[in-house]
């Protein structure tokens, strides 16, 4: 397989920069998910990788090679598409063959590689059928299969569960995990969907406006994210931001409108009175009329059967998820209480983690 480098990375469309020096090393074999809302050009960095794209300066390497000047034919990459991209007159091993045949490569290889490939992906009954015979999950495994014949030094994913109903996503998920681990083939795979991102990535690139957020495992940035916005961004429900100021030489935050003071076990440095906060608390970590606990005023309650995930008000007017077993409380007279040590601490100009002293 190979290793595949992304060095300083910028691309503008016109006077409008979209992506602002990305760096990203890719090891031989790892799963990188580039993960972010829509917009924040995760695409056109796969396009870039993929020679869809020109950047407007940096350079991509695979295996040491530098092949930003390269066409896609020449990268000997492998795309899979959010549609697809099937040859609707041709059947599933026509498909799958296509690309093989174009180089010239001799049939009995051909054949070899399809019926592998098909066997891996569980296709060999449906080789004789075109695309409009298929299901969306077929389908999705025909273009995966499309790749893996190619034997590819990298394999990019463009969104290719997003056209799929919520089941088949699952199991097309677990199905590409399985056979990424297998054929242990470098890929760099973009979604908008961080549950997708999560289960599926050796590590995450959150990208945010144009720029790498974070780049680190799944659980590392759920458990540290680098800023607010990776913070909301990851986590389902996501993260409650609370404002907050620093008190007590930096020891304890003070919650508005005469909240609760919060103190931390280790003090926020620099330390000081005054700076202004956001405290992060996921929505599982907060405690339902725990000790010191707030007024919490119920709008929602979402029952999930073992779960209900209640939405509500600070007596501030800060929203606030919280995540509670069992079925839906009463509604009236709750509280909720914000404990230390699940605490995130972010400074709110930055918005960039502080880390205790």
């Amino acid at each position: 397989m190979a290793t595949l480098r992304i060095e300083g990375v910028r691309k503008s469309f016109g006077n409008t920069p979209v992506l602002h020096g990305i760096d990203l090393d890719v090891a031989d074999g790892e799963m990188i998910v580039v993960v972010g809302a829509s917009g924040c050009g995760k695409s056109t960095l796969l396009r870039i990788v993929a020679g869809l794209e020109t950047p407007t300066e940096g350079h991509v390497l695979i295996d040491g090679r530098d092949v930003t000047p390269l066409e896609p034919a020449d990268r000997d990459i492998a795309m899979v598409f959010q549609n697809y991209a099937l040859y609707p007159h041709m059947t599933v091993f026509e498909n799958m063959a296509y690309g093989l045949k174009i180089r010239r490569v001799p049939k009995d290889e051909i054949r070899r590689r399809v019926e592998e490939a098909a066997a891996l992906l569980e296709l060999g009954p449906l080789l004789d059928r075109r695309p409009k015979q298929l299901s969306g999950g077929q389908r999705q495994r025909v273009a995966m299969g499309r790749a893996i014949v190619r034997h590819p030094k990298a394999f990019l994913f463009d969104e290719p569960l997003s056209n799929l109903d919520a089941k088949l996503r699952v199991q097309m998920r677990a199905e590409i995990k399985r056979l990424q681990r297998r054929l242990a083939v470098t890929s760099l795979f973009v979604t908008h969907d961080q549950v997708e991102a999560m289960t599926l990535g050796d590590r995450l690139v959150v990208m945010h406006k144009g720029r790498a957020a974070q780049v680190a495992s799944p659980m590392e940035i759920f458990e540290r994210p680098a800023d607010t916005y990776v913070a909301g961004f990851i986590g389902s429900p996501s993260m409650n931001l609370v404002g907050a100021t620093l008190v007590e030489n930096g020891a304890a935050a003070a919650l508005p409108q005469g909240g609760p003071v919060i103190r931390f076990a280790d003090g926020i440095r620099p330390g000081g009175n005054g700076r202004a906060l956001t405290l992060g608390i996921r929505p599982e970590h907060l405690v339902l009329d725990g000790a010191g606990a707030l007024p919490f005023a119920l709008d929602l309650a979402e029952p999930l059967g073992s779960e209900t995930v209640l939405h509500g008000r600070l007596p501030d007017g800060t929203a606030l998820t919280v995540r509670a077993q069992g079925g839906v409380p009463a509604s009236e007279g709750l509280t909720v209480a914000i404990p230390a040590e699940s605490l995130h601490v972010f400074d709110a100009e930055s918005g960039m983690r502080l880390d205790p002293a």
